[in-house]
């Protein structure tokens, strides 16, 4: 997807996407189940504001600390027996972990879902020295069969119903026997399973991502809700573990802490189905494990994110919360912003790492309701760091000349309180006469994009929200 992306592809995908008919079907169970189920496992905590503010605090100490944590968990690995590879590009990572399987002689991969992987484009670099990747993820899974990237961070194929994930099924498993149509989601997901189990028993190399690393032991944490990641890690004769240099914690009691924030702010669960920690390749007396074990430490412009004015983004663990309760994802999905990372979260990360003048359109495609904010477990001001971006697309001059001269008029309106309020009022009386006879207007010039999908409701009165508020004042002091 790195390739692929401009600047112009959000609007056009956009506007795709409002017209795509399964899509809308597919996002609206997201409306009703991560949501709600989150804020039914968050009223059970009665301390969830306290847990926020200690792990807001733990990884802004990691964070000033990075170089210190990071070494230390290089040396806990190096010491059970493992490798430790540091790549500064996506690229570099992706050459890293192909050397390692070419050096196995691998001819198939497992790999556990990672969104560090999508950065590197692993499938892609992995098929073209002839290695055959396998997605484990039931979601990841589906996604590969249709050929597509992942449309959110937890739920990779959340954007396809039912029945497409049979379609793909009917047509991609009829090679191993299993020829009859199934529509039942049990019965969709044991016959994945039973494709999987080979899959995971040829495998040569796993490859997985990782939740947490933890400098004092070097261990990692992975949490998944189907034992893929378990699996993908210790059956193989080789495990590479690929994961951004910011997920690093001090000590088990840190990882522990953030856990408790993790699974009810993605899936509403107390804790995910498998919560593993590991480390290292198999010792003498383990029943299993892998006889190699490597960890790739990505950077890909984590260093600079923390070095500039956006590093509160660096304590994002990838929960999807924000994702969930973006109203424009929910309107969307996730392919409309056109590489890795969707929604709020994926607004700031992008353009950081792929670069602002490929994304410029991504800061603004935000409300700036705050939902996300509010609901971030690490309490990472995305609207702040959006209008960051957006002061920085303006100052850089990479607006469409469109946009830059119809800011500059609104700007010379919005500095005269007398100019702006006669405009206003005068817009108002305009609007609410060309909207009486039908009850809305279904065009408004300089906003076809805005009614072009729905239409604007005429307010019944010819009142601004200045002269409202001012009568319901005066109101409320005469009783």
């Amino acid at each position: 997807m790195n390739a692929t992306i401009k600047s112009d592809t959000f609007k056009r995908n956009a506007s795709q996407a409002l017209k795509d008919e399964p899509l809308q079907d597919a996002l609206g169970n997201l409306k009703v189940g991560f949501i709600k189920k989150r804020q039914l496992a968050i009223e059970l905590v009665p301390e969830w504001q306290k847990i926020r503010d200690e792990a807001r605090d733990m990884k802004n100490h990691v964070l000033e600390n990075l170089d210190h944590y990071l070494l230390r968990y290089e040396h806990s690995v190096q010491s059970h027996g493992g490798h430790v590879h540091w790549a500064e590009t996506s690229a570099e990572a992706g050459e890293i972990i192909v050397d390692i399987c070419q050096q196995a002689n691998a001819k198939t991969v497992a790999k556990g879902k990672s969104m560090v992987g999508e950065e590197a484009e692993l499938n892609r670099r992995l098929e073209e020295v002839g290695i055959a990747p396998i997605e484990t993820d039931l979601g990841e899974y589906i996604i590969q069969l249709a050929d597509e990237p992942p449309s959110h961070i937890i739920a990779p194929a959340v954007h396809k119903t039912k029945e497409q994930v049979s379609e793909l099924f009917h047509k991609h498993h009829q090679q191993y026997g299993l020829t009859e149509k199934i529509t039942d989601r049990v019965d969709l997901v044991t016959e994945a399973r039973t494709v999987l189990r080979e899959k995971f028993r040829c495998a040569d190399v796993g490859i997985t991502g990782a939740n947490f690393l933890i400098a004092d032991t070097g261990q990692h944490v992975l949490v998944t809700n189907e034992g893929n990641g378990d699996l993908s890690s210790n059956l193989p004769r080789v495990h590479i573990v690929i994961v951004g240099i910011e997920k690093i914690v001090p000590t088990q009691e840190d990882a522990s802490l953030l856990l408790r924030l993790l699974a009810r702010s993605a899936t509403g669960q107390h804790f995910s189905n498998y919560t593993s920690l590991m480390g290292g390749p198999k010792r003498a007396h383990d029943m299993d494990g892998p006889e190699e074990f490597h960890v790739v430490l990505v950077d890909n412009k984590r260093t600079e994110l923390f070095a500039s004015e956006l590093r509160e983004m660096l304590r994002c663990f990838r929960c999807g919360a924000c994702i969930n309760h973006c109203p424009v994802y929910g309107a969307i999905g996730g392919h409309a912003y056109g590489w890795v990372y969707p929604g709020p979260m994926g607004s700031v990360i992008s353009p950081a790492m792929v670069g602002l003048e490929k994304t410029r359109e991504l800061p603004h495609a935000c409300t700036l309701n705050g939902r996300c904010a509010s609901v971030c477990p690490m309490s990472i001001p995305l609207p702040s760091l959006l209008r960051k971006h957006r002061r920085t697309t303006f100052e850089k001059n990479l607006q469409t000349m469109r946009s830059r001269i119809a800011l500059s008029l609104w700007s010379q309106v919005a500095r005269r309180p007398k100019l702006y309020r006669w405009m206003s009022d005068a817009g108002v009386k305009t609007l609410s006469r060309l909207g009486r006879k039908r009850g809305y207007l279904s065009w408004l010039p300089l906003a076809s994009a805005w009614t072009q999908s729905r239409n604007l409701p005429n307010s019944g009165n010819n009142r601004t929200f200045i002269s409202e508020y001012r009568a319901r004042q005066i109101g409320e002091k005469s009783t």
